[in-house]
């Protein structure tokens, strides 16, 4: 049986992303970058049903130039929608602090993933809890910057 979060869960959850989002583009990242002490970045997807840009504060690792993310859905045993819509167009844009980019997703499979996976458990722990109750294999996605 796979956990899905409750209408009422999702609708606290967009309400808490929004207001990070709002303070992290207002400040360049100056309040917002810090979620305690994990880096966070805003990414911002299109929309896989409504084509409207969508933007979401998520913790990030780095390997090198590449960006890290994990589509934990704090161990939800669905994929979180940001997930499903770079899946979907994996053209997105990204903010680090000030540094605002366009990059390319792509999901880290096989060989390559076990030691991103491990890198991002260092960074937040959490993660292997959330994929111990996810009953699904949680992505981890690589980002990189599109160069112009």
């Amino acid at each position: 049986m796979s956990r899905r979060p409750t209408p009422r869960a999702k609708a606290k959850i967009r309400e808490s992303a929004a207001e990070h989002v709002a303070r992290y583009l207002a400040t360049d990242g100056e309040d917002g970058y810090w979620i305690d002490s994990w880096p966070t970045l805003i990414l911002t997807t299109t929309g896989r049903r409504s084509g409207e840009p969508r933007s979401t504060p998520l913790i990030f690792g780095r390997s090198g130039d590449t960006y890290l993310l994990i589509g934990s859905f704090a161990g939800s045993g669905t994929h979180p929608a940001w997930y499903l819509n770079l899946d979907a167009n994996p053209e997105i844009h990204v903010q680090v602090r000030g540094d605002r980019f366009a990059a390319r997703a792509r999901t880290v499979v096989g060989e390559e993933r076990e030691p991103l996976w491990r890198l991002m458990v260092e960074l937040f722990p959490y993660y292997a809890d959330y994929q111990e109750k996810a009953g699904r294999e949680i992505p981890v996605v690589a980002i990189e910057r599109v160069t112009p």
